[in-house]
């Protein structure tokens, strides 16, 4: 069985260890959505990643409802994000952008627009503005004209991604977000194409995909499900059914990928709810498989040696461990983030925390 050190080829993507690098919101860029140099330092100092998964990146304005999260829709937010690429790899790294529509959880304030959705409904508790917290409004339904509008800018998005300098991208379609949205019967309440049957509710995800391996090609696109609870109120009441379904929609349409964000019964951050999902996606899917939630080194290499992941994406603590490979490698202490300062803006808890090697020194130096 593979060890987490050992290579991985996902897609046309060579990653050198199977120690991947989750997607996770900072909150740095400028309000108008750019990356900052800030970003830049942070993705060099995780480059030894096997892969990095970026942030959530907004397609559109319509689609982007966080403070300081970066945007790939026009020039300037390729040309900041073309710093990171180049920074990742000349440092030895890869690295993907995900592909962020946020749906019903956009606050007007933000967007300019009211939020869109499957259907004509309201996302639980409040959304973070420049404001501070409001309430999430009601969304409209996409209309079925709508749709093009909208796989065009996820054409956009991927072509802007790879002009941009990336690897690939990864088409979110978890956390409860637009096409997830769309996929969960909790969610959806259309009667036309997009709604009903398991079939019509894929179809949204299913065409996005296609839009994306058309426009870079398969090999360089991957996807995030989350399939076994409510993430952000967005839930199904068969995931066993649609979530294998989607995988075999995903790997008809080319999709060199799969990454799987599904919590245990005692998650930190969402409950799984239902007994997991992924080994039928596995079955369903058959290309490479990565899963993310909670894992830490045994835990991961055991899922490797069961045959149940063919890698894993560690999440926070990639935040406070740039080095993670190396850590797990040296059996080296994991040092711990810190929550409250994940999303404010500034250096602190972000670019700040030294690897391992770095530490020693500074302490030997005091």
């Amino acid at each position: 069985m593979p060890s987490l050190f050992d290579p991985i080829q996902l897609g046309a993507i060579a990653a050198p260890n199977r120690i991947l690098m989750a997607p996770l919101t900072r909150g740095r860029a400028t309000r108008d959505h750019v990356p900052t140099e800030m970003m830049v330092e942070y993705y060099r100092q995780r480059a030894s990643a096997g892969l990095i998964i970026s942030e959530a990146t907004g397609i559109s304005s319509e689609g982007l409802g966080w403070p300081y999260a970066p945007g790939i829709w026009n020039d300037a937010q390729v040309e900041g994000w073309r710093k990171v690429t180049t920074a990742v790899h000349d440092a030895g790294g890869r690295i993907v952008l995900q592909l962020w529509h946020m749906g019903r959880v956009v606050h007007s304030s933000l967007s300019g627009v009211q939020p869109v959705s499957s259907s004509a409904t309201t996302g639980p508790g409040d959304a973070h503005t420049y404001d501070g917290k409001k309430p999430y409004e009601q969304a409209r339904p996409l209309d079925t004209a709508e749709i093009p509008r909208l796989l065009a800018d996820y054409d956009r998005a991927a072509r802007n991604a790879i002009a941009a300098g990336f690897d690939g991208v990864q088409i979110h379609a978890a956390n409860g977000y637009l096409i997830d949205q769309f996929l969960r019967d909790n969610s959806n309440f259309r009667t036309d194409a997009y709604g009903g049957s398991i079939e019509n509710r894929v179809r949204l995800l299913r065409e996005v995909a296609e839009t994306v391996v058309a426009a870079i090609g398969g090999d360089r696109v991957g996807v995030r499900l989350s399939p076994n609870g409510d993430s952000q109120g967005v839930n199904d009441s068969a995931p066993h059914d649609l979530f294998p379904a989607a995988a075999a929609a995903l790997a008809s349409a080319g999709v060199a990928w799969l990454e799987l964000r599904e919590p245990g019964e005692d998650g930190t951050f969402g409950k799984g709810e239902v007994a997991p999902v992924a080994p039928a996606i596995q079955k369903a899917f058959g290309g490479p498989l990565v899963l993310n939630s909670d894992y830490r080194q045994a835990t991961a290499q055991a899922m490797l040696d069961a045959g149940r992941a063919d890698a894993i994406a560690f999440g926070r603590p990639f935040i406070a461990n740039p080095d993670l490979p190396a850590r797990f490698a040296g059996d080296l202490p994991i040092a711990l983030d810190t929550m409250a300062t994940w999303y404010s803006q500034g250096p602190v808890g972000y670019i700040d925390y030294p690897a391992y090697q770095e530490a020693e020194e500074e302490a030997a130096a005091a």
